[in-house]
């Protein structure tokens, strides 16, 4: 199946470049804007999605529906459109591309196979996808053809295999490489910060880690407009653990990091505005941690 009318919900950052591309290759983008803020509309209005009143509307119009949004609001979003599903008798094929552990991949696909769809498990790595980037949307099920096609449209779609559950759990083990260590990296240097030890361990750092330093260093100035979006992914990285009889604990620990930040006007900047300066980001967290004491 070639999909030629495709769902996006959410047009956020991800989810309006996404649709951007597959506009872009000659596909018909719909989403729909009920209850979205001024910054979703516009992004949507600058990728050229084509709006619809309601989610009856968008599940009876598309032949292939995206859900790109907060880890939080993955399932839930799933049980209104199964039920969507079963109002219109309309049954599109559903990619859950959200950044969830595969034992919640489990519920989706039951709620939408249960309501007569076909599923798709799929797990985003790199940035919001542009022409030349190298954005991969992994994927994974008995049937992964209608994302497979939109590689036509640019998009970069490996397959990682047949189970549902393989695409998020890479997404997941990934994901607590960078996110995680980015959350481990901006603890250490609010605690130095805090301790009066910045220039100490900058040194140190230029004589044993240096480049290392400084790659992780560069990660920090634009995570705070994502903290608050990253506490679920953190918690669904730990309940991936978990499950494996692993402990969650570590990645625990980073969701508290992120919903620390989430407390601080860092977290409210949008991706239009320049990000901070790493120097600004630990001073604002360490003065909170004073606050707090």
């Amino acid at each position: 199946m070639t999909p030629r009318t495709v769902g996006v919900l959410s047009p956020g950052d991800m989810g309006a470049a996404i649709g951007a591309m597959l506009r872009e290759g000659g596909l018909d983008v719909v989403t729909c804007l009920a209850g979205r803020g001024e910054l979703t509309r516009l992004r949507a209005a600058e990728a050229g999605f084509r709006d619809v009143a309601d989610l009856d509307a968008l599940v009876a119009e598309v032949d292939l529906l995206l859900s790109v949004l907060v880890p939080a609001e993955a399932l839930p979003l799933t049980e209104r459109v199964a039920e969507a599903m079963r109002r219109t008798g309309s049954r599109p094929v559903f990619a859950d591309l959200n950044a969830i552990a595969p034992q919640t991949v489990v519920q989706i696909e039951r709620l939408i196979t249960g309501a007569g769809a076909s599923f798709i498990d799929g797990g985003i790595i790199g940035g919001p996808p542009r022409q030349g980037s190298n954005t991969r949307i992994y994927v994974s099920g008995p049937d992964t053809a209608p994302l497979e096609a939109l590689t036509a449209c640019g998009l970069n779609v490996p397959v990682v295999g047949p189970a549902i559950g393989q695409a998020s759990g890479l997404k997941m083990v990934y994901a607590a490489s960078t996110k995680g260590t980015t959350a481990l990296w901006t603890e250490l240097l609010v605690a130095a910060r805090a301790l009066g030890l910045d220039e100490a361990l900058m040194g140190e750092f230029e004589m044993s880690r240096g480049e290392l330093a400084k790659q992780h260093m560069a990660a920090i100035p634009s995570m705070p407009r994502r903290a608050r979006r990253w506490v679920g992914e953190m918690e669904e990285i730990a309940a991936t653990f978990e499950a494996l009889g692993l402990t969650p604990r570590i990645l625990e620990g980073a969701a508290d990091i992120y919903r620390f930040i989430g407390e601080t006007p860092l977290a409210d900047q949008t991706s239009r505005e320049p990000d901070p300066p790493l120097d600004t980001i630990l001073d604002t967290l360490a003065d909170r941690l004073r606050a707090r004491s």
